[in-house]
């Protein structure tokens, strides 16, 4: 059975020990498989919050329980989530924040959101950051995000069939 996120967990956490970064933002939490590895490596650098952006799922009872479930207690000093869904979380958020160093886009996986997304945050991920975008075998944004930008570096990682983006001076 599969709760999500799973994939790109360890290269979650090795961005975040090697990156160090004050600001993580990830859009997309479910049971928090990706939350986990970031509050951990978060936790072991010493510095560091995390701003999660999720929307709970209509179809059980009380699904904001499940939102992050897999995260330990001890690690959420370091973590604000939100619950009302990007188009709310995110303004919110950035208000918070002066910049991004990590974003991680594992969300609404349609061109439009993705776009709609990007075009909002894209500002805010200084320099140098990274951008982490989950299945971009979804469609074809992530092409169109590289081509907009050609003098960013950029990488595509395969796993278990699953395709993830980065994008940023740090690749």
């Amino acid at each position: 059975m599969s709760l999500g996120g799973g994939a790109c967990v360890p290269l979650l956490y090795y961005l975040t020990r090697a990156i160090e970064p004050d600001v993580v933002v990830e859009t997309g939490v479910a049971a928090g498989f990706s939350a986990a590895a970031f509050l951990q490596a978060l936790n072991a650098n010493g510095r560091g919050r995390l701003y999660s952006s999720d929307f709970p799922y209509f179809r059980l009872k009380r699904p904001e329980e499940y939102i992050g479930i897999v995260v330990r207690s001890h690690l959420k000093t370091r973590w604000k989530l939100y619950l009302e869904g990007d188009k709310n979380n995110l303004p919110r958020i950035l208000n918070n924040v002066r910049n991004i160093d990590i974003f991680h886009y594992d969300s609404d996986k349609s061109f439009r959101g993705r776009r709609t997304t990007m075009r909002l945050v894209s500002k805010m991920v200084g320099e140098p950051g990274i951008v982490i975008m989950d299945d971009i075998g979804d469609n074809s944004y992530f092409h169109d995000l590289v081509r907009e930008t050609p003098s960013t570096r950029w990488r595509i990682v395969s796993y278990k069939e699953k395709y993830i983006g980065l994008v940023g001076d740090l690749i």
